[in-house]
C-alpha cells in the first residue's frame, strides 16, 4: 500500500464510558491503531473530541453540562487530561504527540493558515502525530458545530490528505435509523452526498458528543468537495485502520477515485477567506473566465459592490446575478468603480503594483460550470 495522508477523527462517544467519563481503555486502541498505520508508513493526523467528556468529572459535574459556560469550564479542565492521556498512550509506542488548539478563525486569516499549514507539514515530516481539537474553552465552534466534524474535513482539506475517517459508534449509514428500525439498509459505498441526505440525517446520538450523522454528512460533503474520500464507521482492534485504508473497514465509504486537489491558495480563497465584496462581468468576460481560462480585465466590469481592499478576496457575479467564481482583486473598490469597463492599460494605474488584471487568473476560482461555453 502506497504512503498516504489520513486525518482521523474521533467522536466522544468513541472515547467515553456510559457515564461519559473518559475511558483509558478506549483511547488506547484507538492509539495502538494509528501507531500501527505510522509503523506502516502513513502520516497520521489526529482529530479528536472528548476535552468536555473529560472534564466534567473532575469538576464536579455529575453529567455533561448543558451551559455554554459549563462546557467550556469543562474543556478548560478535560483538554489538559486527555493531552496527557494521549501523550503517555503514544509514547508506548515511540510516537511524540503534539497538541494543536484551533478555531473557525485559523482558517480565514491567508497569513494563519500559512503557518498553520508549516506547523502541520513540519510535524509529520519530524515523525510526530498533531492531535487537533476545537479550542472549546474561548470558541462554541465544536459545541454547536458538530463535534469536530467540519473541523477534520477542513484540516484533511487543506492538508491534501488523502482520506478522511470518521469514527463513531455506529457503523456507518443507512437509510433509515438503525436503532429503531431493524430493516434499515446500510450503504456500504456512496459516490455522492446529496442534499436529500443531509436534511433525513439526524443528531447526535450519544449524551455525551453532539456530532451526529447530519453533522458528519456536511463534512463529507466539505471533503468531497476539496478532493478527499471520507469512511464513517467503526474501527476497533490494532489493524482497524490499516483495514480501512484497504477498503475492508465496517462502515460506508464515500466519494469516487480522488479528483485533483486544488491548490493551497486557491483553496483558502475558495473556501476560508472573508468575501469584502462582489463584481459584476459582462458575458464576454464570463466566458473568458470559464470557457477560456483567462484573467479578469477592467474592460470587463460592469458593476462594483462593497467597500474592498486591493488583495481582498470577492465574489464574481454574471449580468443574471448568478456567482460564477471568487478571486483575488488587485483593485480597492473605489478604484475599480473609476476604471470598470476600461482597457486595462488606462486602469492600471490605480491597481496594486499597477498590474493589469482586476483578478488575475492564479488568484481566480471558479464556482459554477457554464456548459454553454463548452
Amino acid at each position: 500500500m502506497k504512503r498516504q495522508r489520513v486525518v482521523v477523527k474521533i467522536g466522544s462517544s468513541s472515547l467515553t464510558d456510559p457515564k461519559g467519563g473518559l475511558c483509558r481503555d478506549k483511547l488506547h486502541g484507538h492509539v495502538e491503531a494509528i501507531a500501527y498505520l505510522k509503523q506502516l508508513g502513513h502520516d497520521v493526523i489526529l482529530i479528536t473530541s472528548g476535552a468536555v467528556a473529560a472534564g466534567f468529572g473532575p469538576l464536579g459535574y455529575p453529567a455533561r453540562p448543558t451551559t455554554i459556560a459549563g462546557k467550556q469550564a469543562a474543556a478548560a479542565v478535560g483538554q489538559s487530561l486527555l493531552m496527557q492521556a494521549y501523550s503517555s498512550a503514544f509514547a508506548r509506542f515511540g510516537f511524540t504527540a503534539a497538541q494543536l488548539l484551533l478555531t473557525r478563525s485559523d482558517f480565514y486569516s491567508r497569513e494563519r493558515f500559512r503557518n498553520l499549514f508549516a506547523t502541520m507539514t513540519t510535524l509529520l515530516e519530524h515523525g510526530a502525530i498533531p492531535i487537533i481539537n476545537e479550542n472549546d474553552s474561548v470558541s462554541v465552534e465544536e459545541l454547536t458545530f458538530g463535534d469536530n466534524d467540519m473541523l477534520s474535513a477542513l484540516v484533511a482539506g487543506f492538508l491534501h490528505a488523502d482520506a478522511l475517517v470518521l469514527l463513531t459508534d455506529i457503523n456507518g449509514l443507512y437509510d433509515a435509523n438503525p436503532k429503531t428500525n431493524p430493516q434499515a439498509k446500510k450503504y456500504a459505498f456512496l459516490p455522492h452526498i446529496t442534499d436529500e441526505m443531509i436534511e433525513a440525517a439526524g443528531g447526535s446520538g450519544s449524551a455525551v458528543g453532539t456530532g451526529g450523522m447530519r453533522s458528519k454528512l456536511l463534512a463529507a460533503q466539505k471533503a468531497l468537495s476539496f478532493g478527499v474520500s471520507v469512511f464513517i464507521g467503526t474501527g476497533r482492534g490494532k489493524e482497524a485502520l490499516a483495514d480501512i485504508l484497504a477498503g475492508k473497514g465496517d462502515g460506508t465509504y464515500i466519494g469516487a477515485p480522488f479528483p485533483k486537489q486544488m491548490q493551497m491558495h486557491k483553496q483558502w480563497i475558495a473556501y476560508h477567506a472573508p468575501v469584502a465584496g462582489t463584481i459584476t462581468v459582462d458575458s464576454g468576460a464570463e466566458e473568458a473566465l470559464l470557457a477560456r481560462g483567462k484573467s479578469l480585465l477592467p474592460a470587463g466590469v460592469t458593476a462594483v459592490s462593497g467597500d474592498f481592499h486591493a488583495m481582498d478576496v470577492v465574489d464574481v457575479v454574471n449580468e443574471k446575478g448568478i456567482t460564477i467564481g471568487r478571486g483575488q482583486v488587485y483593485y480597492a473598490a473605489a478604484d475599480l468603480e473609476k476604471v470598470k469597463g476600461l482597457p486595462s492599460e488606462e486602469a492600471r494605474q490605480y491597481s496594486y503594483l499597477h498590474r493589469p488584471e482586476v483578478i488575475h487568473r492564479d488568484n481566480w476560482v471558479t464556482l459554477r460550470k457554464e456548459s454553454v461555453f463548452k
